[in-house]
């Protein structure tokens, strides 16, 4: 887990899900966030930490500006943690992508207390595109939506693997 500061108002950042299911509070949904460059695409889980579902998308301006959404849109639900989609190549590298990423998450954790799990997020716009495609979603529709259900992914990939640690 990183938190540098040391400081307990600043959040920690972790790809280690035990850690992360061991911080987040309990009945508390969480927030699956798709970071692209020009939208960030969200997610909300439910309080039993079992299904995720597309919340919105925000377009992006500047950080200032995103970030007051995003934790204006974290009290309204009263969320525990965020699952930030870590976009690592196919091969494992990181690539500039996954430094923008973790930049990200750095300001964020300035700015919440809360937890944030980055999850290996390799093909999930893929998957997203794939499944609006069978469910043959005009192109119009499909760009409206397509950052919320990658998110959803991401979301929901985290979800399940914490509900089989609990096995």
């Amino acid at each position: 887990m990183e938190n540098l500061s040391g400081d307990p108002d600043r959040g920690i950042t972790t790809d280690d899900i035990e850690a992360f299911a061991a911080v987040i509070p309990a009945r508390a949904p969480l927030i699956g966030i798709d970071a692209g460059t020009k939208t960030l695409g969200l997610a909300l889980s439910d309080i039993t930490h079992t299904i995720a579902s597309g919340l919105t998308v925000i377009r992006r301006t500047k950080f200032k500006e995103d970030a007051a959404e995003l934790l204006r849109l974290t009290a309204l639900h009263k969320v525990g943690g965020l699952v930030l989609g870590l976009p690592t190549n196919l091969d494992g590298t990181s690539g500039p992508r996954v430094q923008a990423t973790r930049a990200f998450a750095r300001n964020v954790n300035a700015l919440t207390p809360l937890p944030i799990l980055l999850w290996d997020e390799r093909l999930s716009t893929a998957e997203a595109e794939r499944m609006l495609l069978e469910a043959d979603t005009s192109r119009k529709r499909r760009a409206q939506v397509i950052d919320k259900l990658a998110a959803t992914i991401i979301l929901q990939g985290a979800l399940d693997r914490m509900r089989f640690m609990h096995r």
